[in-house]
Order: C-alpha cells, then structure tokens, then sequence
C-alpha cells in the first residue's frame, strides 16, 4: 500500500507529487515523500519502475513534467545551484573522461564544486582513503577495471563531503569484499545525512537502509522499514526441518498443530525429507513443531526458523500490482 507520507520528520528531501512524461509515456507519476537527515531510503523496483528518472528529478539533471523537488528548502528547479552545492551524486554507470587518471579527475571536481585550493588536497585525499583508491591513482581510467570506475564515480560523489548523497546502483560491478567496504562507507557516512540509494540487490537493503521505498511504473507500492518487508513474506516465522527416516504421517500431525497454515514436502533425498510449515499470520509455530517431532521420535537434523523472503515479498508487490491493474484494464476487477 503506498504511503505518500513516511512520517512526521524534518526533511531534508521532500518531494511534492513529483510526475516526469516522456511523450505519451508516464515514467515517474505523482510522487510524494520526504527523506529526514539520518535516512537511508533503499528505493527499489523492477527496471523500468522509474527510479533512475526520480533521482535524476531529485539532482536536477532532468526537469520534472510537474511536481516539486525541495532539498534543504531549496526548490531545485527555482534554485538549482543552492540546491546541486548540498548533494553528492553518482549516477548509474558512473560516466567518467576516460583520458583523466582518478587524481587529476577529482582534481577537476574540486575545480568545478568551487572547492577553495586550500581544502583541494585533504579533501582529495580523504576521498581517496574511504573508497581505497590508492593503487590506481595515477592510472588512466579507461584502463581500470569496472569496479575501480564504480569507486571513482563514488569518491566524487563524496569529495565535498554533501549532506545529501544520491546513490544509483553503487555497488555495481563491485566484488564481494568491495560491496562489503562501500556499505560500510555509506553505514559510515550515513550519521546527519541523507542518503538515498537506488538498487535491486535486496541483501544490500537490508545491510544498509533504514527504511525502504519501493516503486513500479512510477508509483510508490511500498514504504516503510526493510524489517516489514520479510514480515510482509508468507515464510516469516516457518519452520524448516529435515528428518532422517520414516516420516508417514508427518504432513497430517504437523498440519494439525495449533497455528500451522500449511505443510510443504520441500525434497526427499538419501533417506532425508525437508519440510516446510508454514504459519497462519501472526502464529509462533516453533516450540508446537519442535514438540511434535520429539513427541514422534523423529531424528531431526536441521530445524530452523525463516526469517522470510524478501524478493517474495518484491514480487508479490511489484507484480501483483501489475496483475490488478492489467485485471481491472479487462474489466475482470
């Protein structure tokens, strides 16, 4: 269900039924939220869902059909030099001169943030320490690999240290140990800024975002914290275990335990059957599970409780919204 409004905050980003059309095309339609200092607001989607058009909106690179982006009160479209001084940017695929080295590229940042030759050097420096540049410095960009140009285009996003940071697809291109240090980073930096971080890896949402956006044909279906979304999950709260032996009649005695919605044989291999129980919404099945299968005697080797699936969760409301619409277009709902 989308929430126009998160929450009572002072926002730092408040977007006013925010729409952008390409021609006949709606790619962003009437978005309103608004992003407090502290927040960082996972916004995700299927591709094509709008989220690269709101933050290029939200940046001022691209002017919005109708609607308002306000950023520290700062009207981007009435103000945009105010506005492009409070944020840091990194646009998806990071485009970069590839005949500049990443020392003489974010000299050139500095150059055009305005930043005076004072500070150029530390603040160079710094950028360079948070996203482990040091060993490409002074290499040509078009010779380095995709994950070192993804740290470029994020040392410059964060040269002039901006309270406000505008993220797409960051970790893009990044190995693990990469990925695990940029979140680290943003985790880092995140104390008295905004950051607003497009992605479709849902793990990276969990491992970093405060709370969660998510958005399909350019409109808000989701908003609130990562936590609600696995709560959201018909496997939040079910019990997987794995039995060696005899399990005739296990469906039906664990089916009719107080609070199980459902049993699923998930695999039966050498002599170990998985299943899943599944809960009825709100139940707490572990301790009524566990106490079945002592009281059956079975040799359980695996038990454990699901936390619940996210990309479940992301489908049934990116996609099920969609089955509605396309329903009701029929005439059916």
């Amino acid at each position: 269900m989308a929430q126009a409004s998160y929450r009572s905050i002072t926002a730092m980003i408040e977007i006013r039924n925010l729409t952008k059309r390409f021609g006949a095309a709606t790619a962003v339609d009437d978005l309103s939220f608004k992003v407090a200092p502290g927040e960082v607001l996972g916004f995700l989607g299927p591709n094509g869902a709008g989220k690269s058009t709101t933050m290029k909106m939200v940046t001022g690179f691209l002017p919005p059909t109708s609607g308002q982006v306000l950023v520290n009160g700062h009207d981007v479209a009435v103000d945009p030099l105010a506005t492009k001084s409070l944020i840091g940017y990194l646009p998806e695929g990071a485009p970069l001169y590839p005949d500049m080295t990443p020392r003489s590229l974010l000299a050139f940042v500095a150059d055009a943030r305005g930043i005076a030759s004072g500070q150029r050097k530390s603040l160079i420096a710094e950028a360079v320490r948070r996203v482990e540049l040091e060993p490409v410095l002074d290499q040509r960009i078009d010779t380095l690999s995709k994950g070192f140009k993804r740290r470029v285009g994020l040392a410059a996003a964060i040269l002039h240290d901006p309270p406000v940071l505008i993220l797409d697809e960051p970790t893009d291109g990044l190995d693990p140990n990469q990925k695990d240090h940029v979140r680290g980073l943003i985790r880092e930096m995140a104390k008295g800024k905004v950051i607003i971080l497009s992605t479709h890896i849902l793990e990276e949402v969990e491992a970093v975002c405060t709370r969660a956006i998510i958005i399909a044909r350019g409109r808000i279906l989701f908003d609130g914290l990562p936590t609600e979304l696995r709560k959201r999950s018909r496997y939040h709260g079910a019990v997987e275990l794995a039995v060696r032996g005899n399990v005739v009649g296990a469906n039906e005695r664990l089916a009719g335990l107080a609070g199980v919605a459902k049993v699923e044989v998930l695999a039966s291999e050498s002599g170990v059957t998985r299943i899943m129980v599944l809960p009825k919404e709100g139940a707490q099945i572990f301790q009524v599970v566990r106490d079945a299968a002592q009281a059956a005697d079975w040799v359980v080797t695996d038990f454990h409780v699901e936390r619940g699936r996210m990309d479940d969760v992301f489908r049934e409301i990116t996609l099920g919204d969609s089955s509605a619409k396309q329903a009701s277009m029929q005439g059916v709902a």
